[in-house]
């Protein structure tokens, strides 16, 4: 239902354009929402009114008017004064909150549809009937991105976004929890990845110079059918909180970059730690320290090879070497072999994903 303070809204531009004063009063005879102080005696004439067959009728210098809710009276605007100039000034104040509460209804309804859909609460003949009811195409191009901003309240964040965002007619912007805000894209002829990447640093630009911090944003793959937009929705949920295991330091996101990642996310917990357990034995290896981090990293950036990863880090060949070979004695896995090097990687990966279960658990 539209809100009073938008009725109010309405109702001082009404008056800031034609110089009349109106209110708008409930079948009961309550004042909702006015731009002018209303004398007593009003109350009884309104509830006849609505009582009554007529769509409009003038009392003693009031006009009432019926404003509908599809067939069902919703309220009473009163524009005060008489005369052909006015009846006809309240006709179009009465015919601008109508179509106001349509247009509000619409987008709560669309909202609610939105949801549901990207929750999977709704049967596919559901989607058929109510998406051609509210006029949304069934087939497009769709990616669904979700947005998450520490310090700002969802209602805010859902506001900001829609602010920072150029959204078409077929953009959604909706919130299914407090956590995030989804963003249901449809996508033109071009680069998905482009425009999508290109939607996210706006949202962030955004979203950070309005105070927010941990911005953490990511989105799933696109589809071509509305039914399938639910599927998207759950490729960049996955991806919100992978992308905060496994990178980050990375503010974006998307499905398709997960990589090994992905599976990971997915294992079930004794299996993780059996895997570690096999690798390991019971001593699991803790934090390195900085200096062996920073080796560990370049040395799978630049693919295992010890000249460039020396020559990157401005240490000798045999300082490297001497950190391969302290490292293998600690875990048993030499890193100058491909296959230990994969091993050791993943394991890493899994005991990352271990320790941040453990944190959401507890």
């Amino acid at each position: 239902m539209i809100s009073n303070q938008i009725l109010q809204s309405t109702l001082d531009g009404l008056k800031a354009i034609s110089r009349v004063d109106f209110a708008v009063i409930d079948t009961d005879g309550n004042e909702v929402v006015s731009t002018t102080l209303l004398t007593g005696g009003y109350q009884a004439g309104v509830v006849d009114f609505v009582r009554s067959a007529a769509d409009s009728q003038e009392v003693a210098k009031y006009q009432y008017f019926k404003i509908y809710d599809e067939s069902t009276v919703e309220y009473v605007l009163i524009a005060i004064g008489s005369g052909e100039d006015v009846y006809m000034i309240g006709k179009m104040a009465c015919f601008q909150i109508q179509n106001l509460m349509v247009a509000y209804k619409e987008r709560f309804d669309k909202d609610n549809f939105i949801k549901n859909l990207l929750l999977d609460n709704l049967l596919l003949v559901d989607i058929y009937s109510r998406s051609k009811k509210l006029r949304i195409k069934m087939e497009a191009r769709r990616c669904v991105m979700i947005a998450e901003a520490s310090d700002k309240k969802e209602s805010n964040t859902v506001e900001a976004v829609k602010e920072f965002i150029k959204a078409s007619t077929g953009d959604f912007v909706t919130a299914v929890d407090e956590s995030s805000v989804i963003i249901v894209r449809e996508l033109g002829d071009g680069d998905e990845k482009e425009e999508m990447d290109k939607l996210a640093e706006a949202i962030i630009a955004g979203l950070e110079k309005a105070g927010a911090a941990k911005i953490h944003i990511a989105y799933g793959t696109v589809v071509g059918e509305l039914r399938e937009v639910s599927r998207s929705y759950k490729e960049a949920k996955m991806a919100i909180d992978v992308g905060k295991i496994f990178f980050e330091d990375r503010k974006l996101i998307s499905y398709a970059t997960l990589g090994i990642g992905r599976l990971i996310y997915q294992l079930p917990m004794p299996l993780c730690k059996m895997f570690i357990r096999e690798i390991f034995g019971e001593s699991v290896p803790e934090d390195f320290d900085e200096e062996t981090q920073v080796t560990i990293n370049k040395f799978f950036e630049n693919s295992l090879n010890v000249s460039e990863t020396s020559r990157q880090l401005f240490i000798h060949r045999n300082t490297l070497v001497y950190r391969l070979d302290k490292l293998q004695k600690s875990t048993g896995l030499d890193l100058r072999v491909f296959e230990d090097a994969i091993t050791f990687k993943i394991a890493m990966m899994v005991v990352r994903y271990m320790k941040y279960m453990e944190t959401i658990e507890y």
